[in-house]
């Protein structure tokens, strides 16, 4: 992509490590500093609308939601203006923090945006057992660990394709984690909208909630910190859907998608040109394998914060 228009370079564009999926980097000119991210789109998980994205990120920024400014977008590049900000930790935000967010949330849903596209749907696989049997040939690190976990995930990718969604479905940010926020003066600020699309709207507000009223595991959840986001959602003028499993069907849908996306990577054993390292990619395979089974297995114990 062309960055000529945003100006002279006052220095070489230096890469911003950290990403799960695509890869950023810092580019400072005459005219200011960009976030320039070059996104993975050869072994992307579902089709990428980028002219969809786009005009939605330039609809949420017109109606003042704290995200930095979109300036352009070519096919594999999108770029922003830099936001300076603290990173936001794996850990309970404020409740002041997550009632803000649940307000943001609100805005976001309540916006006049279009949206040409369909609902951005992953498949749900079921090759475990065919995963777990690649691994131990290739002599994988995780293999054992994941071969003892084979039903569990099958379970889990049951959960996921069988359970109702009560509605209704919003276009929205998809994907509102710690990772993808920051803390300036200690107010939200909404990063990486490129998963936007639509989404039930129970799926949305319980990853938002949980993923801010926990730290990476599931011990030390801060349920105020949890129904802080549905507080500030409802103060925003949003309305929460019933309560049940699908509150977390749409985190536990995402991770289990990631993690097999990284089997994958694991499994191909080549440094990709895009996207994630293969030590990162290693990485977040271990965390799922040893961290969904747990998730799931304490259902029952998460949607107790929705009573």
């Amino acid at each position: 992509m062309d960055l000529s228009q945003l100006g002279a370079p006052v220095g070489p564009m230096i890469r911003v490590h950290g990403g799960f999926a695509n890869r950023m980097y810092r580019l400072d000119t005459d005219q200011g500093s960009f976030a320039v991210k070059e996104l993975n789109l050869g072994d992307r998980r579902w089709t990428y609308h980028g002219e969809d994205v786009f005009a939605f990120e330039r609809t949420a920024f017109a109606a003042g939601i704290p995200m930095p400014e979109p300036i352009s977008a070519g096919r594999g590049t999108l770029v922003h203006r830099w936001v300076e900000g603290e990173k936001v930790p794996e850990a309970p935000v404020s409740p002041a923090y997550g009632f803000e967010i649940g307000e943001i949330l609100a805005r976001i849903h309540a916006l006049d945006a279009a949206w040409s596209a369909g609902p951005v749907e992953e498949p749900v696989a079921r090759d475990w057992p065919e995963l777990a049997a690649r691994a131990a040939a290739t002599g994988q690190p995780w293999a054992e660990e994941l071969a003892a976990r084979v039903r569990t995930f099958q379970a889990i990718a049951r959960f996921v394709d069988t359970c109702e969604r009560p509605g209704p479905v919003v276009l929205t940010h998809r994907d509102i984690q710690p990772w993808n926020l920051l803390a300036r003066r200690g107010r939200p600020v909404v990063l990486d909208w490129e998963l936007s699309g639509l989404l039930d709207l129970s799926g949305e507000l319980g990853s938002t909630a949980l993923s801010l009223a926990k730290g990476p595991g599931l011990d030390g959840i801060e349920p105020a910190v949890f129904a802080s986001v549905l507080d500030g959602y409802a103060a925003g003028g949003g309305v929460l859907p019933p309560s049940g499993p699908s509150w977390f069907a749409h985190m536990i849908g995402g991770w289990l998608g990631h993690t097999r996306w990284n089997i994958l990577r694991c499994l191909a054993g080549v440094e990709a040109a895009t996207g994630p390292g293969l030590a990162l990619s290693h990485e977040s395979v271990r965390d799922g394998v040893r961290g969904l089974p747990v998730l799931f297995g304490r259902l029952g114990e998460l949607e107790e914060l929705l009573l």
